[in-house]
């Protein structure tokens, strides 16, 4: 349904699932981004605020353990003010509205309102957390029924809504939301009603989630278990005889970088593909862009190169970036990939080759060794004397390659093409995992990001922060700014691709297993 601009405007309650944002479904994604106010909940996972549009108010509606930042009939208000003013109003809420959401309550007083909305139902943690746990709900060899019971009743009430009777006496599987502050009465009106008290049971924390934890017992010990160890809300309690099949089917937590915090520093523009190979593997990641590409202050000494581009013998690119900000001078100027003419083209790695095939250009030369070192070598080969080359590159890139081969004869021009800069701070998140040593590993995957932490959290800081983290770099020379810094490096692949670093970084955690 299209929301009608009226003056009463139009609300979405949309459930943003359990954790993991890749599980809310597409309808609820898109309403997001359709809304110009997002009302979100504590377990709502903030990388879906991604898809707000620009613009869009976004204000936190949520409780933590009992502390609220907002009590629900002002959470209730706000959402019914919000959506008379005229707005399109997205109540994100964890989970799914209608199961233990209070997306009832909330939907009674848009009706009192006459506010017309709409409901985007989400998955619920009580059904994905067991998924992610390796747990069944139902299973032909054990029960056919499952339960979805509130641990936690409303303190007004005199007398407990629930059948503790029905539920011990079935074999059904019991799935408690809520329930870690009531779980030692939990278990005791089960035992008491006829459940054995050797039936098992699990308490799933963050469910879905990369620091998701699982901890298993019986009836009769879970709850001095989880006392002894701290296990905290929030977390679901699963209790039947499919917990067994946990250990045999688990899936999610024995991935092979599962438990492993990651800081990744790469551009903020080039961050979400090597998080997405490392949270794959199971990795927790923590997103740290300590550069930032832009264009070159003045664009006029790449276009100025540009003008004479058919006169080139060779274009060098040694990076994705390179290529981006040369395609997008060049096309500035009105011209295309046919303007670069009869030049041959050398790209150094296999994405900055992927990029100029993206262009409908394949690489000429393709080095083996992904370095300066390895170009200059290649061009050894090559009869360069009283060739023209052209060399987009960084402002910060290191002289080698134009040096050496206008010693060996060729007229190199080299104007810088993008710049990079380093942002004002550290992403808040990832500060905090660092002083709470979460991090086990931090990634470097350039000089240029090495150097600007370095700087961001001042020399000090840095080392003493990264005191008990591995070191991953990319290459040599990445590895040699790591330990002019004071860093030992831990983790360096020999190609110097973010695969072969990912491989690298698997072999480190597997032989620290």
């Amino acid at each position: 349904m299209n929301p009608t601009r009226d003056n009463k405007g139009y609300v979405y309650l949309i459930g943003a699932g359990p954790g993991d944002p890749g599980l809310i479904t597409v309808k609820g994604r898109d309403c997001i981004g359709r809304a110009d106010v997002i009302l979100y909940d504590y377990l709502a996972n903030d990388a879906l605020l991604q898809h707000a549009r620009p613009g869009a108010e976004l204000i936190y509606a949520g409780k933590v353990g009992g502390s609220h930042n907002r009590e629900q009939w002002q959470i209730t208000e706000l959402l019914v003010e919000k959506a008379l003013a005229g707005n399109v109003v997205a109540r994100l809420k964890g989970g799914d509205p209608f199961v233990f959401g209070r997306g009832g309550e909330e939907c009674e007083a848009l009706v009192a309102a006459a506010i017309s909305f709409e409901i985007i139902p989400g998955i619920t943690a009580g059904i994905a957390a067991p998924a992610y746990a390796g747990i069944p709900l139902t299973h032909r060899d054990f029960t056919t029924s499952v339960a979805f019971v509130t641990g936690h009743e409303s303190p007004g009430k005199e007398a407990s809504a629930i059948d503790w009777q029905s539920l011990s006496l079935g074999s059904g599987t019991v799935v408690f939301y809520m329930g870690m502050k009531n779980l030692s009465q939990i278990a005791a009106n089960l035992m008491a009603n006829g459940r054995s008290p050797e039936t098992p049971v699990a308490l799933i924390r963050w469910g879905t989630r990369p620091d998701q934890q699982v901890l298993t017992g019986t009836l009769a010990d879970i709850a001095e278990t989880a006392h002894k160890v701290g296990f905290k809300p929030p977390a679901i309690t699963v209790v039947g005889e499919v917990v067994r099949l946990r250990e045999r089917l688990r899936w999610f937590d024995s991935r092979p970088l599962f438990g492993r915090g990651i800081l990744v520093t790469r551009a903020a523009d080039q961050v979400g593909e090597f998080s997405k190979m490392l949270a794959e593997l199971g990795a927790q990641v923590f997103e740290c862009s300590t550069i930032s590409i832009v264009p070159p202050e003045s664009p006029e000494e790449l276009a100025v190169a540009l003008d004479g581009l058919a006169r080139y013998d060779w274009l060098i690119f040694t990076s994705f970036n390179a290529v981006k900000y040369f395609f997008a001078q060049l096309h500035a100027k009105g011209l295309d990939t046919r303007a670069i003419g009869a030049c041959r083209v050398c790209a150094v790695g296999p994405k900055t080759a992927a990029a100029l095939e993206a262009h409908g250009l394949r690489a000429d030369l393709v080095p083996a060794d992904y370095k300066a070192e390895g170009v200059v070598e290649e061009f050894r080969k090559i009869p360069v004397a009283g060739k023209r080359i052209l060399f987009p590159r960084a402002d910060k890139a290191r002289d080698l390659i134009p040096k050496v081969l206008a010693e060996m004869g060729a007229e190199v021009v080299a104007p810088v093409a993008y710049r990079n800069v380093s942002p004002d701070r550290l992403p808040e998140e990832a500060l905090q995992a660092l002083e709470e040593g979460r991090i086990h590993c931090v990634t470097f995957t350039s000089s240029s990001t090495v150097e600007h932490l370095a700087a961001m959290l001042g020399e000090n800081r840095f080392l003493q922060l990264l005191d008990q983290v591995a070191v991953a770099a990319i290459g040599p020379v990445t590895a040699r700014s790591c330990r002019e810094l004071g860093l030992e490096v831990a983790i360096e692949p020999k190609e110097y691709t973010l695969t072969a670093l990912t491989e690298e970084l698997l072999r480190y955690f597997h032989d620290k297993a």
